[in-house]
């Protein structure tokens, strides 16, 4: 995928813009549809628009400089202007996207969000796709450009997304967690890995994160379930892979968390009735 200027964020990192034609074209909105092959990433990038990222089938995961969030099918990542953001693909995706111009974007969250995905906002998006870039804005375009802005206002946030600490000693014990979440290992034990007292760590955790560790560590743990489910691991396996003993108390807390059972959540999955 072709890349050309640059933006500087917040962290001082330097973020490709990518510019498309739906991010120029005379509409409230326009609709972009591309499929990645397992193992494909943008790099860090941003947009001028605001972007609503869908996914038919497949998980993504994308990183911004504050968050990272594990998106499965059926699900939506509203993403700012400007805001700079990488997306990483996982198993064969089949992404169909919309951009908001400036005005539009107004029905959509201040910051990044996961959004619950409508059924009919799920076939707005398909039926916009197949719109030309510049649609009749009195004719079915129009229509359906409005649905969609409604849609997107009323969709409830999810919490798939997990916040990122930039202090070194943490960054490493996340990373440490996001390659085993299953890891066993206590504060206590965590503390005196990383030369901190578990007073200093729980503090330096919650300051960083807004989230206790065992708050955050949860969070991790459910997200990445999500991912394996999208995927298809049955949910005994993608318990025990991120570290539930128990199947129930796995069942509770990922149902807590996203508002469906992991049952429910598997079969959000691979197959998305594409078109």
């Amino acid at each position: 995928m072709e890349m050309s200027g640059q933006k500087l964020s917040g962290s001082g990192q330097e973020a490709r813009r990518l510019p498309l034609p739906q991010d120029a074209v005379d509409r409230p909105l326009a609709a972009f549809m591309r499929d990645y092959r397992d193992g494909e990433s943008t790099g860090r990038h941003s947009h001028a628009r605001a972007q609503l990222l869908y996914a038919l089938r497949g998980v993504m995961r994308i990183a911004t400089d504050g968050a990272s969030f594990v998106l499965p099918a059926g699900r939506a990542l509203w993403v700012p202007a400007g805001e700079p953001h990488s997306v990483s693909i996982l198993g064969q995706v089949a992404m169909r996207a919309l951009f908001l111009r400036e005005d539009a974007a107004r029905a959509g969250p201040a910051g990044v969000t996961v959004l619950a995905t409508s059924p009919l906002l799920r076939e707005l998006i398909l039926a916009a796709c197949e719109e030309p870039l510049e649609w009749d804005e009195h004719g079915r375009g129009g229509h359906l450009a409005a649905l969609m802005l409604d849609e997107i206002h009323r969709a409830p946030s999810l919490p798939f997304g997990l916040p990122e600490p930039r202090e070194p000693r943490l960054a490493r014990l996340s990373a440490a967690l996001r390659a085993d979440p299953a890891c066993p290992l206590s504060l206590e034990e965590w503390a005196a890995r990383i030369g901190a007292s578990p007073r200093s760590l729980s503090r330096l955790f919650r300051a960083e994160t807004g989230l206790s560790f065992g708050a955050w560590r949860q969070q991790l743990r459910l997200a990445e379930a999500a991912a394996l489910l999208a995927q298809g691991v049955p949910p005994a396996r993608a318990a025990a892979a991120v570290g539930y003993a128990s199947a129930p108390a796995f069942g509770a807390a990922f149902r807590a968390a996203f508002g469906v059972t992991p049952a429910e959540g598997a079969r959000m999955g691979p197959s998305g009735g594409e078109r």
